[in-house]
C-alpha cells in the first residue's frame, strides 16, 4: 500500500466535486425536497462529468477507478450540503455487483447508464421480518420451466419510483441439500405483479422509501445476476460498498454541519468576544472534527481493501468505518445545532432537519448493535448469543 493516503488524482477529484458542490449546495436540496422532487439537475451533470461512474469499468463508460474514488464524490457533495443518497444504491452496489458478476450482457445493459446517470437502479434487501439477518429473507426464487418465480416483500427500498428496475435479493432451493441460499435477480420496474407503496417518513430526504411486493413475478433466466451458487459472495460484494459509501455520505453530512457551526463560532460574539474562542464552544467541535477524521480514515482502509480484492479484510473495515462515521456523524451534527442555540432550530439555518437524517448513520444499512456483533464474533472471537 502507498504511503500516500490519496493521489494527487484524488486530490483534484476532491476539489472538482467540491466545486460542483458548491454551486447547488444546501438551499438547491432544501428547495428540491420542499417542491416535492428530485436533484436531477445535479445528478445529471454529475453523470456527465463522470462522477457517478468513476467505479465503473472504462470498457462500459466509467472511470476505471473504485469504491475509494466514488467515496471522495459522495463525501465531497455532502460536504457541500447536497448528498446524493442514490450514489450509495444505484452505481456502489448495484453498479458493482453487476461489474464483477454480471454477464456481459448485463453489463453492456445497465452499466454505461448507471455510469453517466441516464439510469437508476435500486437495490432491494430488507423485509419486514428481516432487517439485519440476512438469513431470514422469505423472498423466495423457483424455477417455471426457463422463468423464474419470484414472491416475497420488501421495505425501505429507496427511490424505486426513479429506478428502472430493482435489485432484489432472493432466496433459491439448493438442490443438493433443499436449504435456500442467497441470490440477486434484475427486476424491471413494470414487472407484472410488482408494486410499490410509499412509506410515509419524518425524515427530510428527496429520495423517498418504499415496501415493495413481489407475487409471482416472472422473469427470464437471464435476469439472474451471477452464478446460482455464489450468493453470499455476490450479496456482499455489494453490501461492503454500501457499507463504505453510508460512512462517505455519514462523513461528508458531517463536514457540513461542522463547517456551518464553525462559521457561526467564529462571527456570533457574545460578551465583546466570538463565542469560538471559549473552550467550552471550541473544544467539542474541535473533537466532532478528530472524529470524522479518525473515520475517514477507516473508510479509506476499507475502500483500499475492497477496491484490491481483498474481500474478508474489506468486510471488516466497512463495518468498523460505517459505525465510525455514523457515531462521528451524530455527534458532529448535534454540536452543531447545539453551537447556534436557538438558530441551530430555524429553517433558516437549516441544521435541524439533520438531526434526523444524521440518525440513518447509526440505523441503516446495518445498526451499530449489529455491527458490534459482528466485530465481537468475527474479530474477536467471542461465542454468539443467537
Amino acid at each position: 500500500m502507498s504511503t500516500t493516503l490519496e493521489t494527487e488524482e484524488h486530490k483534484a477529484l476532491r476539489a472538482a466535486v467540491a466545486a460542483l458542490g458548491r454551486r447547488y449546495g444546501r438551499d438547491y436540496i432544501t428547495r428540491v425536497v420542499a417542491e416535492g422532487g428530485h436533484p436531477d439537475e445535479l445528478w445529471s451533470e454529475a453523470g456527465k462529468l463522470g462522477y457517478l461512474g468513476v467505479n465503473l469499468p472504462e470498457e462500459y463508460g466509467g472511470g476505471g477507478g473504485g469504491i475509494t474514488e466514488l467515496s471522495i464524490v459522495l463525501e465531497e457533495l455532502g460536504a457541500s450540503g447536497c448528498p446524493l443518497l442514490m450514489l450509495v444504491v444505484s452505481p456502489a452496489i448495484c453498479g458493482n455487483v453487476i461489474a464483477r458478476f454480471g454477464t456481459e450482457e448485463q453489463k453492456r445493459t445497465w452499466l454505461p447508464g448507471l455510469a453517466d446517470g441516464t439510469r437508476l437502479m435500486a437495490f432491494g434487501i430488507t423485509e419486514p421480518d428481516a432487517g439485519s439477518n440476512s438469513h431470514r429473507i422469505t423472498t423466495t426464487a423457483r424455477r417455471d420451466g426457463a422463468d423464474w418465480l419470484l414472491t416475497g416483500r420488501k421495505v425501505f427500498i429507496s427511490g424505486v419510483d426513479r429506478a428502472d428496475a430493482v435489485l432484489i435479493v432472493g432466496r433459491t432451493e439448493d438442490a443438493r441439500t433443499g436449504r435456500l441460499k442467497p441470490c440477486l435477480f434484475i427486476v424491471p420496474r413494470d414487472a407484472e405483479g410488482f408494486t410499490r407503496r410509499p412509506i410515509d417518513m419524518e425524515l427530510t430526504a428527496a429520495e423517498k422509501q418504499f415496501e415493495l411486493v413481489l407475487d409471482d413475478v416472472r422473469l427470464p433466466a437471464e435476469a439472474l445476476v451471477g452464478d446460482e451458487d455464489a450468493g453470499l459472495l455476490q450479496l456482499f460484494a455489494g453490501l461492503n460498498p454500501e457499507r463504505i459509501m453510508t460512512a462517505a455520505f455519514a462523513i461528508g453530512m458531517g463536514r457540513y454541519a461542522l463547517g456551518r457551526a464553525v462559521e457561526y463560532a467564529r462571527d456570533r460574539t457574545v460578551w465583546k468576544a466570538p463565542i469560538g474562542a471559549h473552550q467550552a464552544i471550541a473544544h467539542p467541535l474541535a473533537q466532532a472534527h478528530i472524529d470524522l477524521e479518525l473515520a475517514r480514515l477507516m473508510m479509506q482502509k476499507a475502500a483500499h481493501l475492497y477496491d484490491t480484492g481483498d474481500d474478508a479484510g474489506a468486510g471488516e473495515a466497512a463495518n468498523m468505518a460505517k459505525y465510525a462515521a455514523g457515531e462521528a456523524c451524530v455527534k458532529a451534527v448535534d454540536q452543531a445545532v447545539h453551537t447556534l442555540g436557538g438558530n441551530g432550530l430555524t429553517r433558516e439555518f437549516g441544521l435541524a432537519s439533520l438531526i434526523t437524517a444524521a440518525r440513518v448513520a447509526r440505523i441503516a444499512p446495518v445498526s451499530r448493535e449489529m455491527i458490534l456483533n459482528y466485530v465481537s464474533h468475527q474479530t474477536l472471537g467471542l461465542p454468539k448469543s443467537y
